[in-house]
């Protein structure tokens, strides 16, 4: 019965998927939320609009970065409401939709829309919502991913007129449901003003989302293109305190041609090419990136619920209650590492002691519930039982994916303004041909008796150790490797970590899944040794215990 479900088209399995999470979270975690007014806490209780919407992009940046001309540059096309010009000309958060008719919609009626994942936002008042409009238009890109473009966040003088809503807060609201936070910065202004570095902070918990683009970066020499690279890896080092680099892409995203020498322009080519082709996979993990979000919020809740639960206990049961609150709001540190040490919570899944301390000093300890311990148990099986189920429903990563084909005819249209798909195959044969010999000697040297290397490996295993990866597997497990942009065949460390990071699994594991793939210990995996990866890290969420040692069905016929 299993393998049937792998064959399954895969918007079925998505449905499913959503079909599950939005069950899940009505039933088991919503209640919860209800009672102890998470919702009133950090993220508004979700409703089925949240799940079945399409992926979000949102983009942030400062005024006169290039935010509309990039979507403009996606879309093909101008959309309603647009505006262009050097001076901070959008001036509301607009919601760029599909729609069969070119239309603005205000954000009062997006907002109280069922079907559209807007209702949240009503928790900003009309302060926000009269600036916040959608954008509807035909145009295929909009069938599959839904933009939001955000106001020029303001700088030196502006920022003391003010906004008549917290556009950090607004921020926020919308990378919790985003699947990818564009961050746009022009090359010839690297500043980080005060709002957009409070805007960047409250993207902290979602810095895998955050991509950097430096625009306009045509229009300056190759020199100064390094310096500026550097400038801007520096001042963002400041700001988003993470111990990896964020993924910067450099390009110029609008319609004109790049105007630049040869070297940058080469680099600009395959540089944008790159954000393209991060763009054209967001459907296709949409459906994950839904479970993650759902996970982090369980997490959240949980340690919410016990929080509560535990001032609750140490509040009295006659007199002095209000005294004893406020006692323990002072106190909020020592207790949150009472509740982490009592029920072994991570620490990373705690909410900011200073917001929960800002909300609670407005509600009432007495009046919230019981800890329900049977609940907390209810919702751990969300974690341990029923998500992993979900997880078991995707499609292997890399299967044929109907709408990334989509989303790359749809962005068919991008790319006018460089000199072609030519030069982007110019940039690798030069680099390319010195490393190549030195991998095909030493394929061939380990192999003197198995058949001729033209065939596949697992085409004719021999007969004693068939290769446990199977045909079907491979082929998808190869589509995914190609996605990684090998070199040389290889990939490192660092591209095929987020793969095997999806799967869910603890570090612990994933390093002992690495080392057993690796096979010739040279720090990257082949082909073949990421699908080993990728088939054992299939096993270790399956509940499976991973061998000390590779067997040898699992080790690939190039390898022998």
């Amino acid at each position: 019965m299993p393998p049937k479900k792998g064959k399954e088209p895969i918007a079925e399995v998505y449905d499913s998927v959503t079909d599950g999470l939005k069950a899940l979270y009505r039933t088991k975690i919503r209640p919860v939320e209800e009672q102890f007014k998470f919702g009133e806490f950090y993220s508004p209780i979700m409703n089925d609009g949240d799940f079945d919407a399409k992926p979000m992009v949102l983009l942030v940046g400062q005024y006169s970065v290039g935010k509309t001309s990039f979507i403009r540059y996606l879309l093909g096309r101008d959309f309603p409401g647009q505006h262009i010009g050097p001076e901070p000309t959008t001036d509301r958060f607009i919601a760029v939709m599909h729609g069969t008719d070119d239309k603005t919609t205000p954000g009062n009626a997006l907002a109280v829309s069922p079907n559209m994942p807007f209702r949240g936002l009503e928790m900003f008042g009309n302060g926000f919502l009269s600036k916040f409009q959608g954008a509807q238009l035909d145009v295929p890109l909009l069938h599959h991913v839904t933009l939001i473009d955000t106001p020029g966040i303001l700088a030196g003088e502006k920022q003391r007129i003010g906004r008549s809503y917290d556009f950090t807060q607004v921020c926020e609201w919308f990378a919790s449901r985003c699947d990818i936070v564009l961050l746009l910065f022009d090359a010839h202004k690297l500043d980080i003003s005060d709002e957009f570095q409070r805007a960047i902070e409250a993207l902290k918990g979602h810095d895998d989302k955050i991509r950097v683009v430096l625009n306009k970066a045509d229009q300056v020499d190759a020199q100064k293109l390094v310096r500026i690279y550097g400038a801007l890896m520096w001042s963002l080092g400041k700001v988003i305190k993470t111990p990896e680099c964020v993924r910067v892409y450099i390009g110029s995203f609008w319609d004109e041609p790049l105007k630049c020498n040869e070297w940058s322009r080469q680099l600009l080519q395959k540089e944008m090419a790159d954000l393209l082709n991060d763009l054209k996979n967001v459907p296709k993990n949409a459906a994950i990136r839904k479970v993650n979000e759902l996970v982090k919020r369980v997490r959240l809740c949980k340690a919410h619920v016990y929080v509560i639960g535990h001032l609750k206990k140490e509040m009295p049961s006659m007199f002095g209650k209000d005294k004893a609150q406020t006692k323990l709001l002072s106190n909020l540190e020592e207790h949150f590492l009472k509740v982490h040490r009592t029920h072994g919570l991570p620490v990373g899944d705690f909410p900011d002691v200073a917001r929960f301390r800002g909300v609670m000093d407005g509600h009432d300890l007495a009046k919230f519930p019981k800890l329900d311990q049977k609940m907390m148990d209810n919702m751990e099986t969300v974690l341990t039982k029923d998500i992993p189920k979900l997880m078991s429903m995707f499609p292997q990563e890399g299967s044929a994916n109907s709408s990334s084909g989509a989303v790359s005819d749809a962005l068919s249209h991008v790319g006018t303004n460089t000199a072609g798909t030519a030069a982007i195959e110019y940039r690798a044969p030069a680099p390319a041909p010195a490393p190549a010999p030195a991998p095909a000697p030493a394929r061939y040297e380990p192999a003197p008796t198995p058949p001729p290397p033209g065939p596949s490996p697992f085409d004719a295993p021999a007969p004693s150790a068939v290769w446990a990866v199977g045909r079907e597997d491979k082929a998808k497990y190869d589509e995914v490797f190609q996605s990684l942009n090998p070199t040389n065949g290889l990939a490192s460390g660092q591209a095929v970590r987020p793969v095997l990071e999806r799967s869910g699994l603890p570090v612990d594991v994933l390093r002992t899944v690495w080392t057993l793939s690796d096979v010739d210990r040279d720090g990257c995996l082949d082909a073949d040794e990421f699908a080993v990866a990728m088939h054992l890290a299939r096993d270790a969420t399956a509940g499976k215990t991973l061998p000390s040692v590779l067997p040898s069905n699992l080790i690939p016929p190039s390898k022998r």
